[in-house]
């Protein structure tokens, strides 16, 4: 059967297209429809609420400079593990491989349980647990991606393109449609005064709502020209994605005050219902049913992209099984693992608990890039870099620094799920370092 002979090399066949299409399929999701009820409870001001969307646009473009100099620099799938091996040696690139993979797994996780939501809302399956409806996405999405690189490329670009689309003919009848005002809006001299705790709280839903404006890195070895397409693909998605946030909020917040957005799992739907009137029934089951599309546009992405991290660490550690690609590219062991992986964190079914788990992981994982990148420019200066971080070294310090104050926000605002996220983060980097003392080191290609 075709695609069963196994190599160790993935196959150079995406293009800037499906990099653009990664970001935006990986990232505008469950997030700008579940998130800004979240954002609102916390935040109850119109100017406030748009200013934090737009920084978190603004923190990952400052945040990306560092990742597109060493994925143009290095060209090799797997993301910020193989940034950090080569920066700081192979047991803190194994740490970092582990958090970026557990914390994406996670993330992965939590938007299956958007997904099981968002069937319950539309009456499918309410005889089953959330946690068991969302444990199918993932296996799903696996399917698809077995089949090899250009399937799965081509069905992000095209549930990109219908996502996109879709938000952007949404965004405009919320924003030309004639329709009543909000009922109570907000202004700083009639809310209460906010507190940086529950900055900390909007700010942590935003960033991961944000997650995912990486996603063409960890496809670099199999870009047609690495060099050039993951920046022109990481500068594109992000302003997309970006505009897109900041416009949707605007949206909404003329359709609707951050009282009545506050808590609301599925804000879009509410603003549709009061911009068009009729069937309310009728709205909430169109909107629910775009919202269901994103879901599985972005888990579909994330899932063809962090096996990626398993695999190139299993290349590095000469882990033949995990490192085996079948001949239509997918390296199938590690889309397995990062599946089964998804679909059972998935089964816990209670959204808030795994996006904290997944928040402070993944930004502590951007605080590596961020050294990385100063690292390297410092121990490799006569390293060929395509795209070279304007003012260096002062994005990646700012990158840092904003980084390192979310990571200790999103540490005190649930220091329970954050114990549990970084423990079960060592006790798995030092099983394998355990593991691997029986294996000789394997040089990495560069």
């Amino acid at each position: 059967m075709a695609g069963q002979s196994g190599s160790h090399h993935l196959l150079r066949v995406l293009g800037t297209a499906f990099g653009v299409a990664a970001i935006i399929g990986g990232t505008i999701g469950q997030g700008i429809m579940r998130t800004p009820g979240i954002v609102a409870q916390e935040i109850p001001r119109n100017d406030l609420i748009l200013l934090l969307w737009f920084a978190g646009g603004v923190l990952a473009w400052v945040d990306a400079m560092s990742s597109m100099e060493l994925a143009a620099s290095i060209r090799r799938s797997g993301g910020p593990y193989v940034f950090a091996r080569r920066a700081f040696g192979r047991f803190l690139g194994l740490a970092v491989g582990v958090t970026d993979w557990l914390g994406n797994v996670a993330a992965i996780a939590y938007i299956a349980v958007v997904f099981g939501e968002y069937l319950h809302r539309l009456g499918i399956g309410l005889a089953l647990p959330i946690g068991v409806i969302a444990a199918v996405l993932p296996l799903a999405c696996a399917g698809i991606h077995w089949f090899g690189t250009r399937l799965g490329g081509q069905s992000q670009e095209v549930g990109s393109a219908i996502k996109a689309l879709i938000y952007c003919g949404l965004i405009a009848l919320l924003l030309l449609v004639p329709h009543a005002q909000p009922t109570a809006a907000s202004s700083p001299a009639s809310t209460p005064a906010i507190g940086w705790m529950a900055v900390i709280v909007a700010m942590r839903a935003i960033v991961t709502t944000y997650t995912g404006w990486n996603a063409a890195i960890y496809f670099s070895e199999e870009m047609v020209d690495p060099r050039k397409a993951i920046v022109r693909a990481t500068r594109t998605g992000i302003l997309t994605v970006t505009s897109v946030y900041v416009l949707m909020n605007v949206a909404l917040l003329r359709t609707l005050s951050p009282s009545e957005m506050a808590g609301s799992t599925l804000v879009a739907a509410d603003a549709a219902e009061r911009a068009f009137g009729g069937s309310t029934g009728t709205i909430d089951m169109a909107v629910t049913i775009i919202s269901l599309i994103s879901v599985v546009t972005i888990a579909n992405g994330m899932v063809m992209q962090f096996p990626r991290v398993l695999y190139a660490i299993a290349c590095d550690e000469d882990a033949s099984a995990l490192s085996s690609v079948a001949d239509n590219g997918t390296p199938r062991l590690a889309l397995i693992l990062t599946a089964i992986g998804a679909a059972l964190l998935a089964s816990v079914g209670i959204y808030d608990i795994l996006i904290a788990f997944s928040a402070s992981l993944l930004t502590a994982m951007g605080l590596s890039v961020n050294i990385a990148a100063m690292v390297m420019r410092w121990r490799e200066p006569d390293l060929e870099r395509p795209y070279r971080m304007p003012l260096f070294p002062l994005p990646a310090l700012a990158a840092l620094c904003l980084n390192g104050l979310l990571l200790g926000g999103f540490i005190l605002e649930d220091m329970k799920t954050s114990a549990v996220a970084f423990g079960l983060l060592l006790l798995l980097t030092l099983g394998l370092q355990l593991l691997r003392r029986r294996q000789p080191p394997v040089s990495a290609a560069t």
